[in-house]
């Protein structure tokens, strides 16, 4: 019995960190800046369990149906956090509240279980075997909760599955303890129906749980979903409204079908047509194709790399009808190669060089993308550019965030790069900025590919003045080691959240 308890111990302590583990990772997806995320997480969390700890002290009666209770209770709090933040995420105002709310609430029937259960086994154990045993198992269940959390768990079942699940595993320990100890528990029928039925609610959380997900995600988009799926790296979904399409990448619009080829065609034809017949083109992100699209307008074009993490997005692009018909087909094109891999990697054991680099990176809303914004990343790049290229790099508002703008511009300038800010207006987004980089002066080119709906020359001389409101100065350099992009970013973003 008494090792069936230690096991018990491993059980819980697995749970207790993926319950953290679910919640921060929640709060980066929904709220953005991870780092900030997880760690006001974890700090409330661990201090919660303490507070739970102090608190045991003060239960001296009933301490095996105080456990199975405990057990219970955290099953149904842990197991359906996930599912009550996600739906209603859209509902409350003070939704950071209600988050940090269940994890307090968590954290102290966690702080709460583990000196229970000890006070429980003082009688089985020597006192030093004792604590001994109980922190063995508690750590190892902590090292095999952050293994599969990341490698399993995340990718494989999602937030609400695996919350729900180790809600599961809870109340399981605490079904177990009803029989472990059934001589020594009275009114044990109460506790055995309140197992059955949290135990029936979480199976049937999980039966259920591709419905909680598109229920909210239903309510926070206007239009039809029409493509909703997890990657080991982002949730991808695609809505539609007539023949409108628009892709999100963790809640956060990436283009809109209607308007994207504004967005596309500045980012692309300023920076490429000034070059003198571009062989070779590499293009950093951008899996959906579209910037690809643009550069295969250029007949002296050999060979684009398009490098993006996710295969999932790339797959989508290449292989559903209506979107491959938006990039042309893109990245089916002989011209061009597709690698899923991490940039900042893929750089460093590359050696080629290219006449021109689209850099169509996310926005940098938390540290894991801000990474790619840095003097080091830049640095990397540029030995990666042939002598006479350049590359250009999306830049986010420099309306709406202005300090993040220019942020970008003084990173490249510290790189030794020259370089050449201007913006467009992108009815899905505003006033959005791009910032091309070169060692050399640019010219502005006198001829684009034929066809384009926005880019001309009268166009992108008006596009390289900024008015006053719009300029932002005495910014420091982003560095891998500060990232003050991410914190310039997300100051300025929260204003308009």
């Amino acid at each position: 019995m008494k090792y069936l308890l230690l096991i018990s111990v491993f059980v819980i302590a697995t749970c207790g960190l993926v319950y953290e583990l679910v919640a921060g990772t929640l709060a980066s997806s929904l709220l953005g800046d991870s780092v900030t995320q997880f760690s006001i997480i974890i700090g409330v969390y661990l201090f919660s369990m303490g507070i739970g700890s102090f608190i045991s002290k003060y239960i001296r009666k009933h301490l095996i149906p105080t456990f199975i209770r405990i057990e219970l209770l955290i099953g149904l709090v842990g197991g359906f956090s996930s599912s009550i933040l996600f739906v209603l995420f859209e509902y409350i105002e003070a939704f950071q509240s209600l988050l940090y709310g269940l994890v307090t609430l968590t954290g102290l029937l966690v702080g709460l279980e583990i000196p229970i259960l000890m006070r429980i086994l003082k009688d089985q154990f020597d006192f030093r075997d004792l604590v001994s045993n109980i922190f063995t198992f508690d750590y190892i269940g902590a090292l095999l909760a952050s293994l599969l959390f990341p490698l399993l768990l995340m990718p494989r079942l999602g937030l609400i599955r695996t919350s729900l699940l180790f809600g599961i595993l809870n109340v399981l320990v605490a079904i177990a303890a009803v029989y472990v100890f059934d001589a020594e528990i009275r009114r044990k029928t109460m506790l055995r129906f309140s197992a059955v039925v949290s135990l029936t609610l979480l199976i049937i959380g999980m039966v259920f749980a591709g419905n909680i997900l598109s229920y909210s995600e239903k309510i926070s988009y206007q239009n039809s979903i029409v493509y909703a799926k997890s990657s080991p790296y982002q949730r991808i979904v695609l809505t539609r409204k007539g023949e409108r399409f628009r892709l999100f990448l963790n809640g956060n619009l990436q283009f809109d079908s209607q308007d994207e080829y504004r967005y596309h065609e500045a980012l692309v034809h300023p920076g490429l047509a000034a070059q003198d017949s571009p062989r070779k083109v590499l293009v950093l992100g951008g899996g959906d194709g579209l910037a690809v699209r643009e550069i295969l307008r250029y007949p002296s074009i050999e060979q684009i790399d398009l490098v993006d993490l996710d295969p999932l997005v790339t797959d989508l692009f290449t292989n559903r009808a209506s979107l491959s018909l938006l990039n042309q087909k893109a990245l089916t094109a002989p011209k061009v190669s597709v690698f899923n891999a991490d940039a900042f990697t893929w750089l460093r054991e590359n050696k080629t060089q290219y006449d021109f680099v689209v850099v169509d990176f996310p926005d940098p809303v938390n540290f894991s993308v801000g990474k790619l914004y840095t003097l080091r990343f830049y640095r990397e790049l540029k030995t990666h550019i042939a002598p006479g290229g350049g590359m250009v790099v999306q830049s986010t508002s420099p309306y709406v965030a202005p300090k993040s703008f220019w942020c970008v511009d003084q990173t490249l300038r510290e790189t030794g790069f020259r370089t050449v800010p201007y913006h467009c207006y992108v009815p899905s987004f505003g006033e959005w900025g791009f910032i091309l980089a070169h060692d050399q002066t640019w010219i502005p080119p006198d001829k684009y590919p034929e066809n384009l709906r926005f880019i001309s020359p009268e166009t992108v001389r008006q596009l390289v003045h900024f008015p006053p409101d719009m300029i932002a100065r005495g910014l420091e350099c982003n560095r891998l080691n500060n990232q003050v992009l991410v914190q310039y970013f997300e100051e300025e973003w929260s204003k308009y959240e």
